[in-house]
């Protein structure tokens, strides 16, 4: 019996001891943290949760990517970099370069400026080139003194071709003229002499075309008068009728040889001189 209750005794005596111990385990555990050193209260607090979604895996994955791939920015130039000066020039670079200067100043000064080219010429029309015919053909009329028949041509080219404006002006103006021509015909003298003498004071006032009508028709009542042939050479002359002119001279110069010594001083007979068959003419011994 008494070791029973030795033993029971023993049993109530170790309860209260493993309750004590709870009691102080829990003390222990519900300690606050702030109490517990550093380095303890470092582990006893637990990390956060690593649990990361994919999305932000993927992310991390791309900033970590950037910022390797990203360039170091540059380096800004140190202040204390000293600003390069060039050299200065000496004396000889100096004059060299004056020289250079004056030199295509020179060139420049020398030559001309480059001539403009003229504007394409327009070709012209179909009227144009009719009427510019029926002229030519009517002035030659005009020029050797048939003024009927060259009336007669400029008034049907004025008729036809009055549109073309540069080539009816002209023809007006020469068609006044053979009509003047005409109304003084009936005034005109009569015999040779009178007309020859009228045509020597026509060419003498610069008026060719009537001094070839002068002396055309005093060769026409008189057609072997020397004198009346060298008339018209000069008068063909100077209306510029060379082949005519040379024709003139020599019918002049076979009727009477004499005028030779005359037409190496006549000034009339002066755009028939760079003529060969002029020196052949007039410096040739008469056979």
């Amino acid at each position: 019996m008494s070791s029973s209750l030795t033993k029971g005794l023993r049993r109530s005596s170790a309860r209260p001891t493993a309750k004590r111990a709870s009691a102080k385990t829990a003390k222990r555990v519900a300690k606050p943290a702030s109490s517990l050193p550093k380095a303890k209260r470092a582990a006893s607090v637990k990390p956060a949760s690593k649990k990361v979604t994919a999305g932000k895996k993927v992310a991390a994955k791309a900033k970590s990517a950037s910022a390797r791939t990203k360039k170091p920015a540059s380096k800004a130039a140190p202040k204390s970099v000293r600003k390069t000066v060039a050299p200065k020039k000496t004396v000889v670079q100096r004059v060299k370069k004056t020289q250079k200067v004056a030199a295509v100043r020179a060139i420049r000064a020398i030559t001309p400026p480059p001539t403009p080219r003229p504007p394409t010429p327009r070709p012209p029309t179909q009227d144009e080139s009719a009427a510019l015919v029926a002229f030519e053909r009517a002035h030659k009329e005009f020029a050797r003194g048939r003024f009927a028949e060259a009336r007669n041509q400029f008034r049907s080219l004025l008729e036809k071709y009055s549109q073309v404006s540069e080539v009816a002006a002209r023809a007006r103006t020469y068609l006044a003229i053979a009509e003047s021509r005409l109304r003084t015909e009936s005034i005109l003298p009569r015999d040779a002499d009178s007309l020859y003498d009228r045509g020597v004071i026509e060419l003498n006032r610069g008026e060719y075309v009537a001094a070839q009508e002068m002396f055309e028709r005093a060769l026409k009542r008189e057609p072997e008068a020397a004198h009346i042939h060298y008339g018209l050479a000069a008068t063909r002359a100077r209306l510029g009728s060379i082949d005519l002119a040379l024709e003139s001279l020599q019918r002049a110069l076979d009727l009477q040889p004499n005028l030779r010594v005359r037409a190496q001083h006549d000034h009339d007979l002066n755009p028939l001189r760079n003529d060969p068959d002029f020196d052949r003419l007039i410096f040739s011994n008469p056979s």
